[in-house]
């Protein structure tokens, strides 16, 4: 069975219960953990995975999390090739605070890791949100699964089942 490498970058700790929550319901012995802080050194942690999840919450203007900062400066200067490998997001956002620049994080690391040649799947419906706009949004749907632990705290263990529904079809290593 081929492992799951999930890469998450948590300031308030909410993206980081998310992949603890993610682990467990993809079962904990097929997934290794990567605080962005704490864990990561270099690409190479993630190219080991052909399957990846990477956690990112959105601040400000739609910035990615301080903890993907410098690893996104680095995925352009060094251009690791991620083809073969696939990518699903998963972010917080705050859509009553940020509604006008909604979980855009996921937008950005969709970019660059498609650049990079990865197949970012787990899209995820719009329907049942409430944002004015987000970057993350293509086609119609999210590129991920964007949840809002401050205002839908209620809607978040329907949505990771959701979620891993559509991961069961598009993304799982058997």
């Amino acid at each position: 069975m081929s492992r799951i490498g999930i890469f998450y970058g948590s300031s308030s700790g909410v993206t980081g219960k998310v992949a603890e929550k993610l682990a467990e319901l993809l079962g904990e012995e097929r997934c290794d953990l990567y605080n962005m802080e704490e864990d990561f050194v270099d690409f190479d942690d993630m190219l080991k995975y052909d399957h990846l999840l990477f956690g990112c919450s959105t601040w400000g203007s739609g910035e990615v999390q301080n903890d993907w900062r410098d690893p996104l400066l680095e995925l352009d200067n060094e251009k690791p090739d991620f083809s073969g490998k696939t990518i699903a997001l998963f972010g917080a956002g705050d859509y009553v605070s940020h509604g006008e620049q909604f979980v855009s994080a996921l937008g950005v690391l969709y970019d660059k890791f498609k650049a990079r040649g990865a197949a970012l799947v787990g899209s995820f419906p719009t329907d049942g949100y409430t944002y004015e706009y987000s970057f993350a949004v293509r086609d119609g749907k999210f590129v991920g699964l964007p949840f809002d632990k401050i205002n839908e705290v209620d809607k978040t263990d329907e949505r990771l089942e959701r979620w891993i529904a559509v991961l069961q079809e598009e993304f799982l290593p058997a």
